[in-house]
Formats: C-alpha cells, sequence, structure tokens
C-alpha cells in the first residue's frame, strides 16, 4: 500500500503537507491540497484513520457484543445504533457470542483493538473485567440489560412498569387463567418483567400466573407453549418476556390448537417489533422505543469518560414505554395499522 512519504515525494510537497491536506480546516494552499490530491489518486493512496486516530488518544471505533440474533430487537437497535454513532464519527466493531453468554473471552479479544467504549446487548460481564474496563478509561454499556456491576451503564425500557400494564389489560379484558413465559432464569430483563407481572395480579387479587421458560428464542417458546396449551385446562391468556417469543406462541395457539387470539386466547409480548404490527399476527404488546434507547446509549459513549463520577443510580437510565393494544387480546376487535 502506498504511504504518505509515497504520496509527498510524487507531489513534490512535504509529508506534513500530505497530512494537512487529508485534515479538515487544516492550513494549506488550493495548489498544494490539488497536487497532494492527484498523487494519491495515482497511487491508490488512503489515510490510516486508525493511525491518525490513535495519535489524539481515541481510536473512534466502539466495541459491540451481540448475544441473540435470533431475535429481531436486536437487529434493529443495531441497525439504529450504528446510524447514531456513525452520524458522531464513531465506528461499530461488532463480536457475536451465544444469548446470556458471559462475554468477557470476546471483550478481552475487543480490547486488543483499543476501542473507545463498549456496548453490551443480552450478555454478561464479569465484575473483575468491569473494573479492567474502568481502569482502562473505556465505559460499558449495557442496552436491555441492568448491568449487575456498579462501574457500568445500562439502558433498558421500563419493564416492571410495562408487565404491571399488561397485568391489568389482560384482567380488564376478562382473561383469568393468565401465563408467564420467561426468558434466562438470570436475565435481568425477563426477571424485571416477571415480577411486575406477578406482583400486579397479586395487587389486583388474582391467582398467580403458571411459569414457564421459553429462553428467548423461538424453538424455546414453541415448546413452551406446546406445554401450556395440551393442559387439561390450558391458560387464556400468555404473557411472552419479548415479541419473538409471542410471534411463536401465537403461531402455536392458531395452528396446532386451532385456537383464536384475541377470542379464545390473549396473547402479548414486549418490545413492539416491526413484525408485532403484521396483520397476521396483530401482536399486543409493550414498547421499547429504540430511537431514545439508542440516544442515551450514543451519550454515554461520548460522554464516557467525563461522566465516570456519576452514581450507580444515574448510570441506570429507564426510558418510558408504552402498551399497544392489539387484536391478539382485544374481545372486541381494534383497527388494524401495518407499519413497513
Amino acid at each position: 500500500m502506498a504511504a504518505a512519504s509515497d504520496v509527498a515525494r510524487l507531489a513534490g510537497v512535504s509529508q506534513s503537507a500530505v497530512s494537512r491536506a487529508f485534515t479538515e480546516g487544516a492550513s494549506i494552499s488550493a495548489k498544494t491540497r490539488q497536487r497532494v490530491m492527484v498523487a494519491a489518486e495515482q497511487l491508490g493512496y488512503r489515510p490510516n484513520q486508525l493511525a491518525r486516530s490513535l495519535l489524539k488518544g481515541r481510536s473512534n471505533i466502539v466495541g459491540v457484543v451481540l448475544g441473540n440474533l435470533q431475535n429481531p430487537f436486536f437487529a434493529e437497535v443495531l441497525d439504529a445504533l450504528s446510524q447514531s454513532l456513525s452520524a458522531a464519527g464513531q465506528r461499530l466493531l461488532v463480536f457475536t457470542t451465544a444469548a446470556n453468554a458471559e462475554v468477557d473471552a470476546q471483550i478481552n479479544d475487543l480490547l486488543h483493538y483499543r476501542v473507545d467504549a463498549l456496548i453490551l446487548m443480552s450478555t454478561t460481564l464479569s465484575s473483575s473485567l468491569a473494573r479492567q474496563c474502568q481502569a482502562a478509561g473505556i465505559p460499558v454499556i449495557f442496552v436491555n440489560r441492568t448491568g449487575q456491576v456498579k462501574q457500568c451503564w445500562s439502558v433498558t425500557g421500563d419493564n416492571e412498569g410495562g408487565a404491571r400494564q399488561i397485568a391489568r389489560h389482560l384482567i380488564e379484558q376478562g382473561y383469568q387463567r393468565l401465563a408467564f413465559m420467561a426468558g434466562f432464569a438470570d436475565s435481568s430483563t425477563s426477571c424485571e418483567r416477571q415480577r411486575g407481572f406477578c406482583d400486579e395480579l397479586a395487587r389486583l387479587q388474582q391467582p398467580a400466573p403458571q411459569l414457564v421458560c421459553g429462553e428467548f428464542s423461538r424453538e424455546g417458546a414453541i415448546n413452551a407453549a406446546r406445554q401450556l396449551l395440551q393442559q387439561a385446562v390450558p391458560p387464556d391468556g400468555i404473557f411472552c418476556a419479548n415479541d419473538h417469543m409471542a410471534l411463536a406462541t401465537l403461531d402455536v395457539a392458531r395452528h396446532e390448537f386451532g385456537l383464536t387470539p384475541g377470542k379464545d386466547i390473549g396473547v402479548v409480548g414486549f418490545d413492539d417489533i416491526q413484525a408485532a404490527s403484521w396483520p397476521a399476527y396483530q401482536l399486543t404488546t409493550f414498547t421499547q422505543p429504540i430511537g431514545p434507547m439508542v440516544k442515551r446509549a450514543t451519550e454515554c459513549v461520548l460522554q464516557g469518560e467525563s461522566r465516570s463520577g456519576e452514581t450507580s443510580a444515574v448510570r441506570q437510565q429507564l426510558i418510558a414505554g408504552e402498551l399497544i393494544r392489539r387484536n391478539s387480546t382485544s374481545r372486541k376487535p381494534v383497527a388494524t395499522v401495518a407499519t413497513n
């Protein structure tokens, strides 16, 4: 690959002039810049942005570890993160791992790339590695997960509050035999939704829901839904800890058991992914507003070092959502609104 010294030699200028030619706002005459650009084009030269950024003490690379590629919610978040951080001059380096896995090994690899921040989705992190990241001045941000380490930030939806609203909605619609389909037992997201749902039912003096585990996956949800619906007296209302499992539950209820959602059975999800509003599903769900969540995560990345003195309470960012009522729980059909 051509180096800056090769361009300088061909253009008949100094190497510092080549650097200024590729630096926005640098002092250089239009004539000299043109000579540099012509020479660079002839040689196929491109400046090494990583080397240039490291001279400033920052790589402008944000490491992202994603633990559940099955769930469309995370694909939507990743797309929004890419756009938001790119607009701020940052680039993403994405690693994937198993859902809900501890990611110390992947993060050790990421740290070799001199990342400026780490964003973790559907993963866990040991406290020792979190302290190492803090010592290195690398902020760690959990998205859609509450970090168990006080050194980390987290940006989550209103899991408990949303689950309470879902419990009230199902009772108001006349559902009496309820079930909760959890994700993973040690997932903060699933635990908070389960806690809010169960606590609100208890407050309303309703029976505790039946509990099953769908492991935040389509296959797991299909097995859990079959387990529930093949009982002699199956539940008539199921709250799934995310939309991905809820869509699988709707498919099982309709196509394997001949049930009509919103009439014979009510199914609710959480996230409001795009497929939730499709006419084939019309899933009642609670939103996790991706725009505000990504905006806050981006702020944590860009301001991480300057916000190192924040208390753990400030580091836990809760983004309010909204209950979206659709036909999957409505005894009286609601208007169908599809999104692209």
